[in-house]
């Protein structure tokens, strides 16, 4: 994608369907009028009144406790300088969305239109009665010090410059593993420190806090080694700089032990890594390009533990990791402040952590066989679904024994299980998924690329590395096509139609006829039916010409899974095909079977339905959890259509002890956990979180996962192709571009692991 484009996506996205990413949604009824003067006057002075008595009541009535603000005044934004406040806003809204989507913490972000330090510290102040935290963003140093240091001693909230403190939390944690690793005492390293802006400084000064002595550092900025006979030095940098004959990087890196990189791209090169000490640890955190490029360090040293802030190597360095996870504690016990104990703590959690086994889930996420604590693996990955459970409690309980904390937590199990019910409501799962297909992209072939929102998706799969795009269709509009959305990757075009590919499709007709000459087909039909695109990319894949086949955005389903089912055939193992929809919704990832082939399955298709489904399931690094739903409850009625659920569950319950899946039970059943284990407390399910629906047939599932849908505005993924021999998918007709670059991870993780399999067969 050009960098016009690029821009223009980037434009598009923040503009529609509406301006901005965050927006205020109301938590209780509103419907009648007795909710509304509930809500409001007269209703509304109750609350007023007892927070009058008592201020802290406002805990107990109002949103303080889960609303922080992300305070900026745009004076130093990402790498954009000092771009004012209103250009600012939406990196502060993105930020918002980050604290959200994490670990469920609202935000209102504020841009403060001063550079002043007493104006903006007077006004932080006045609107901190609003708020139950204070996020500071993007302010320039050497401000910066003293604006969190003001609100730190004045505010009885905590206040956090995540700048400075986020990557030394999470660098901190990598550096404790780092040196573990290689033998070294914290006391003993000398360290580098390439930058000497707001994060370096609050890097240094955890490093210290943790054992690394101050003389044993050596930071540099733009002009060199900040040395004691320099002139001009911010009070920051005089408590940093050295009495020792250096001048320059080279200097520095002399025998080294650690490099920190937190200044600008390719100022470290291999000369200076190989005069570094043995077994050295780097951390080239400059965004978005380190101070030396992966490959090169790990080429020019084979005994390198490297850390970059890039998602596409190994050790990320990602804010993310700390500053959701550090207010939730934060708020959840009232803290008073965050104060370095409560830094301290969330650094060990961090580093403790990565020492844990990984769950199949991050193993599956990022495609590795098994993630285990090394070189390559020192500090949890962005999207661990533990972080909420292990971060905050850490966080809270060094609040509460430094004495901050002004809502102490009694039930620490109650706690965790409180934080792991935050997770439910977000997307993690499709970057997951992302994620995983990123690290092996596969080629998949487009049947129907002369559609726009196709050809669109399939730019997009190729900028992000999600998968080698083939594109079928005519020839020139697809060509048109791609200028028009400045799609210029260099990337197959086939028109099954045309003569060029008259030797490649010939060879695909006999490779057909010869499959099923004695079933009617001759020789000349099957030549003909190689015009035919969806044959076409269909053999594509039993060849080995691709690795995975997208269809379906334009032609009836029941047209389209004909020749998949001819030419591609069913699974080892398998007797039948099935399908699932993945669906967002507000109580998490649910799976919903079968939404588009099985019109009435009888109980031993079913059988087949939930074992498929209960793989598919564990594809996604989850444990299935499955209602056979029907609308009768454990035998009240004796109609077929709840009997063959009832027989299926009864085979399954038999075959597969281990298997959690219970039925026959009506949907609110299902999904009611406390209405289930008050009536049906046998059941297998009570106790448990739904999050897979077998229906007993097609209308049932259809109808009810598109109502979700659209009802809901769920995300969807899917309809998942279940138990064919290679990784084909058909779309829903007029899929949304977003829905196909969702289906297209699904057909490259489906390719992954269908080669892994069989490579081991």
């Amino acid at each position: 994608m050009s960098k016009e484009s690029k821009r223009r996506e980037a434009l598009l996205y923040h503009a529609r369907p509406f301006p901005g990413k965050i927006k205020i949604v109301p938590t209780k009824k509103y419907a009648t009028q007795r909710d509304l003067s509930l809500a409001y006057s007269p209703g509304v002075a109750e609350p007023c009144l007892e927070i009058e008595k008592n201020k802290t009541n406002v805990y107990k009535y109002t949103t303080k406790g889960n609303l922080v603000a992300v305070i900026s005044n745009g004076t130093a934004v990402l790498g954009l300088g000092n771009i004012g406040p209103e250009a600012s806003k939406p990196v502060m809204e993105g930020k918002g969305l980050l604290f959200k989507i994490f670990a469920d913490i609202d935000v209102f972000d504020i841009e403060v239109d001063t550079e002043n330090v007493e104006e903006f510290i007077q006004t932080v102040k006045n609107i901190a009665p609003t708020f139950g935290g204070i996020n500071l963003e993007d302010i320039k140093a050497p401000e910066a010090f003293e604006i969190e240091k003001r609100l730190k001693e004045e505010l009885d909230i905590p206040v956090m410059h995540d700048d400075q403190h986020g990557t030394a939390i999470i660098s901190a944690a990598a550096l404790l593993n780092a040196a573990e690793l290689t033998g070294r005492k914290l006391g003993d390293i000398q360290m580098v420190i390439s930058g000497a802006g707001a994060a370096a400084i609050s890097c240094s000064r955890l490093y210290q806090a943790f054992g690394v002595r101050k003389e044993n550092m050596v930071m540099l900025d733009s002009k060199g080694v900040i040395r004691q006979d320099r002139e001009n030095l911010s009070k920051e940098k005089k408590e940093f700089a050295t009495s020792r004959d250096l001048y320059d990087l080279n200097d520095a890196m002399q025998g080294a032990d650690v490099f920190i990189g937190l200044s600008t791209s390719d100022i470290l090169t291999p000369e200076m890594l190989k005069t570094m000490a043995d077994n050295p640890i780097v951390f080239a955190m400059a965004n978005p390009d380190p101070e030396i490029q992966y490959d090169l360090a790990m080429k020019t040293r084979d005994d390198i533990i490297m850390a970059t802030g890039r998602s596409d190597h190994p050790n990320q360095v990602n804010n993310v990791l700390g500053f959701p996870f550090i207010f939730r504690g934060a708020l959840d016990v009232r803290a008073a402040s965050i104060n370095e104990e409560m830094k301290k703590a969330a650094v060990i959690a961090l580093a403790e952590l990565a020492k844990e086994p990984v769950p199949e889930q991050v193993n599956i996420a990022y495609d590795k066989t098994r993630l285990t604590f090394g070189k390559d693996y020192i500090i949890p990955k962005p999207f661990d679904p533990r972080l909420i459970a292990v971060v905050p409690p850490a966080v809270a309980r060094a609040a509460m024994e430094s004495g901050v904390a002004q809502a102490p937590i009694e039930d620490w199990i109650a706690y965790k299980e409180a934080l792991l019910q935050r997770l439910g409501s977000d997307n993690k799962i499709v970057r997951l998924m992302h994620g995983r297909a990123k690290s092996n992209p596969q080629r998949v072939v487009f049947a129907e690329a002369d559609q726009l929102p196709v050809l669109r998706a399939a730019q997009i799969v190729y900028d992000e590395g999600i998968a080698y795009p083939i594109l079928l269709g005519r020839t020139d509009t697809i060509k048109d096509l791609m200028e028009e959305i400045e799609f210029d990757a260099d990337v197959p075009i086939i028109d099954p139609k045309s003569d060029e590919e008259l030797e490649r499709k010939n060879g695909y007709a006999t490779a057909y006829w010869k499959s099923r000459n004695r079933r009617g087909i001759t020789l000349y039909a099957a030549q003909q039916l190689m015009r035919e695109r969806n044959y076409y990319a269909a053999m594509m894949l039993n060849v080995g010409d691709a690795d995975a086949l997208i269809t379906g955005f334009s032609r009836a389903y029941p047209k389209v899974v004909k020749p998949i089912l001819e030419l591609i055939g069913l699974d080892k193992g398998a007797t039948r095909i099935a399908t699932t929809n993945l669906l967002m919704t507000a109580r998490g990832p649910m799976f919903l079977s079968d939404t588009s082939i099985n019109i009435d399955p009888s109980s031993s298709d079913l059988v087949k339905i939930a074992e498929m489904t209960a793989l598919t399931v564990r594809m996604f690094g989850m444990e299935p959890i499955i209602a056979m739903v029907s609308y009768s409850n454990f035998g009240s009625s004796e109609n077929e259509n709840a009997t063959k659920i009832r027989k299926a569950v009864s085979y399954l319950h038999s075959q597969y002890p281990d298997l959690i899946v219970d039925g026959e039970l009506q949907t609110d059943f299902a999904l009611n956990n406390e209405k289930l284990q008050d009536i049906f407390p046998f059941s297998k399910l009570a106790g448990k979180k739904v999050n897979t629906l077998i229906f007993p047939d097609l209308g049932a599932a259809n109808i009810t996962y598109k109502l979700l849908k659209e009802l809901n505005q769920a995300d969807n993924i899917g309809p998942i192709m279940m138990g064919l021999k290679r990784p084909a998918h058909i779309l829903q007709l007029d899929a949304s571009v977003d829905e196909i670059v969702n289906m297209t991870a699904i057909a490259v993780i489906d390719a992954q692991k269908k080669q892994k399999r069989d490579a081991k067969s």
